[in-house]
């Protein structure tokens, strides 16, 4: 009996295979984890530190033996500078509660690889075995450049494939070398006295290396030479650098308005149908103004989001983003901050979550705590639907010169004022808030290449979810909890007045307006009632909901169907007063370029910097300095007449 139970047992679970992707930012190294595992990939945390990590399978087609891919951050060494390369050379040795990896890829880029290959001897000193993958191998050849992929693998005594990653060229091949990872043994001929242990010895060794491979160095890009010439260009660079930034806000509002006139159309028409269809209920109104109308007040700026990543993503994509980083490069030295800081802050326009995250690039800790606490002045997407709505409804689309407009220019110098907010913040840190050492800033700038249009589909795509994903949960239940407090607590209608009057009633006599009521000391030197200030308030969780606050408290008032912004510029049925003057409007307009409105912000510049001393001062100095701005800027638009 006892032998039966032994063999009706169940064999343990075989672990998978653990392969990491080593190699430099830019190198292609996630491109080929992405088409290992057909973008199956999941972001996580390492236990205790807060560095993304991307993990995959690997994809059956390649195996049908269980193999787990580790796309680990981008390096230059093993001997780290930043938080990021740290956590990359702890996960190689194993320091996170997680035995080391099975195997190494080492990610190369064919066209740079004199300067990529001393980290195989930096990983093959790990006693890891690894295999090389060659990326790029169509563009050395496309700039007349060679290299003996197998005479490169004899020398260094590892496998060595070139692959197209974004081809699929090799692929299958590097698929099946993953697949036999069991195989690997660490190289001999990287470890031991034939490598020296200095940097520059180990160049040495890798130019050597190169002559042993009959490789001929590839042509510098002609047309990536002229454009630089230009691009980079002292004065030129950052003319052509402003000018774009002007035809892009300028293009903003001219493509995404049909878009966004359709999608608004589309939210008030079906909210209507269905105050017509269902019957008169509470939860009938609920659905209708705040469901519908709460969030569909924000989904309308889609367009708008779709349109501001397109372009992001194709420079990004094109390489025209980093020589955008090495003309800021001068600005950013005046606030006492380098490169990588203006890369941070670039991402931050997106979101300064992931900007706040991309911090731990920078080496010098006095330059990333700097870089976390200005990143929230980056106008971050979630402004942008503000901005859209108070500049269509109170700046005129008058032409100023060529195809620029007030609309277009004032939207342009929103995102100004919060860059010089950031750069002057940055400077007065750097110079009193915290002491330490600056670091050398380098880049290596990509040739210019078009970016595959399936890239930039699927990187806007990912945008647009996240967009939609926070106003289907952020959004979505701040709406509804504000449509409770509007119209809590309910008062017996009164025959005599319409169901406008009535809703009027309720709305003054409700709990949101009590709120509001109760901080309209603070911002009533601005001009803001308390409809402002309760959106002040919701916009605390996100600041789109704004828009959906100020949708549902006058959705009622919409008889004309001019929409939101048309309420906010016309007159008070009641008093004949503005229900926004210009001057309050612009006011709000620069309250949110500076107020730190985002507990997703806070909570993550918590968890960068382990203290809550910093996202309280940032919630404190930024709010503030929101305040003074809004309050000057109300006391000049007033006294110029606007």
């Amino acid at each position: 009996m006892t032998e039966l139970v032994r063999l009706g047992r169940a064999a343990p679970a075989r672990r998978p295979a653990r392969i990491a992707i080593l190699g430099a930012p830019n190198s292609g190294k996630t491109t080929l984890f992405n088409a290992l595992t057909g973008h199956r990939a999941k972001a996580g945390n390492y236990p205790g530190v807060t560095v993304d990590r991307r993990e995959g399978d690997l994809h059956a087609r390649f195996t049908e033996v269980p193999v787990r891919l580790i796309d680990l951050p981008g390096v230059y060494s093993l001997e780290p500078q930043s938080e990021d390369e740290a956590v990359a050379v702890r996960v190689l040795r194993g320091e996170f509660g997680e035995p080391p990896p099975d195997g190494v890829v080492v990610v190369l880029a064919a066209t740079t690889i004199e300067r990529a290959l001393p980290l195989i001897v930096e990983a093959a000193n790990l006693g890891v075995p690894l295999c090389v993958a060659l990326t790029m191998i169509d563009e050395l050849k496309a700039r007349h450049g060679e290299i003996d992929v197998k005479a490169l693998g004899a020398a260094l005594g590892v496998p060595v494939l070139g692959v197209v990653g974004n081809r699929g060229l090799g692929i299958d091949d590097l698929g099946a070398l993953l697949a036999a990872s069991s195989d690997w043994a660490p190289s001999a001929a990287l470890r031991g006295p034939a490598v020296a242990d200095t940097p520059e010895q180990r160049f040495d060794w890798a130019y050597g290396m190169l002559e042993r491979c009959r490789r001929k160095v590839p042509r510098t890009d002609h047309w990536t030479r002229r454009l630089d010439r230009f691009l980079l260009h002292p004065v030129l660079g950052p003319t052509v650098f402003l000018a774009f930034v002007a035809l892009f806000f300028q293009a903003i509002f001219t493509w995404a308005t049909p878009a966004m006139d359709l999608l608004s159309g589309l939210m008030d028409g079906l909210a209507d149908w269905l105050l017509a269809v269902l019957p008169d209920a509470l939860w009938t109104r609920l659905l209708a103004d705040g469901v519908i109308r709460g969030v569909g007040a924000v989904i309308v700026f889609l367009p708008q989001i779709v349109f501001l990543f397109t372009v992001i993503l194709f420079l990004e994509g094109c390489g025209y983003m980093a020589r955008a980083a090495f003309v800021v490069d001068r600005l950013m030295g005046w606030a006492g901050l380098e490169g990588r800081c203006f890369l941070a802050l670039l991402s931050s326009y997106a979101c300064a979550v992931p900007g706040i995250m991309a911090t731990r690039t920078i080496p010098s800790e006095r330059d990333r705590l700097t870089t976390i606490l200005v990143a929230p002045f980056a106008t971050c997407s979630a402004r942008l639907p503000v901005y859209t709505l108070l500049i269509a409804a109170f700046i005129p689309a008058d032409p100023v010169f060529g195809p620029f407009t007030w609309q277009g220019l004032t939207l342009g110098g929103l995102y100004f004022l919060g860059t010089a907010a950031a750069l002057v913040s940055a400077a007065i840190f750097q110079r009193g808030l915290r002491r330490g050492a600056s670091l050398p800033f380098y880049l290596e700038l990509p040739p210019f290449r078009l970016p595959r249009p399936s890239d930039i589909l699927l990187g806007v795509w990912d945008r647009a979810k996240m967009f939609l994903r926070r106003a289907g949960t952020i959004i979505l239940c701040v709406s509804i909890v504000l449509w409770f407090l509007l119209n809590l607590p309910r008062r017996a209608a009164d025959p005599e007045l319409g169901a406008a009057a009535n809703q009027q009633a309720i709305l003054e006599g409700s709990y949101a307006a009590s709120l509001g009521r109760l901080i309209e000391p603070v911002f009533a030197p601005m001009g803001f009632d308390w409809r402002i200030n309760v959106g002040l308030v919701a916009s605390q969780a996100a600041r789109e909901v704004m828009v959906s606050t100020l949708a549902q408290i006058y959705a009622h008032e919409d008889e004309a169907g001019e929409g939101l912004g048309g309420v906010l510029a016309g007159a008070d049925e009641r008093s004949g007063e503005p229900v926004l003057s210009r001057p309050s409007a612009l006011a709000l307009l620069v309250y949110f370029a500076f107020a730190m409105q985002c507990v997703s912000t806070l909570a993550v510049i918590r968890r960068e910097t382990g203290k809550w001393r910093w996202p309280a001062f940032t919630f404190v100095y930024m709010t503030g300095l929101g305040w003074l701005g809004a309050w000057v800027t109300f006391l000049i638009a007033t006294a110029a007449g606007a």
